[in-house]
């Protein structure tokens, strides 16, 4: 069970785009795509879908351990919790469930 999951809000924590947050796209392979951030650019050849072809600027994936869940506005680590039958996200600053 991944402690960041499609959807969450997340803050990044090191690297060129370091303090700007956005939504989680994607995770894959300990990566995570964040919506906005680690921009880069592509040069795309016409096909199907892209007619034009041409540059094109799109998000890159950018490791896991840079960027922190954002919980009610602040960073916060994510720890796990069993409640009744199912294991939870906790928040570790509140102790909140997260889903």
């Amino acid at each position: 069970m991944n402690k960041i999951k499609k959807g969450d809000t997340v803050v990044v924590i090191a690297g060129k785009d370091k303090g700007k947050d956005g939504k989680v796209l994607a995770v894959k392979d300990g990566k995570v795509l964040v919506e906005g951030i680690g921009m880069v650019t592509k040069h795309m050849k016409p096909s199907a879908a892209n007619q034009q072809g041409g540059i094109v600027n799109k998000e890159s994936y950018i490791d896991i351990s840079n960027v922190m869940y954002l919980h009610k506005g602040k960073p916060t680590r994510i720890g796990f919790k069993i409640e009744g039958d199912k294991k939870v996200r906790v928040a570790k600053t509140t102790g909140d469930v997260i889903d």
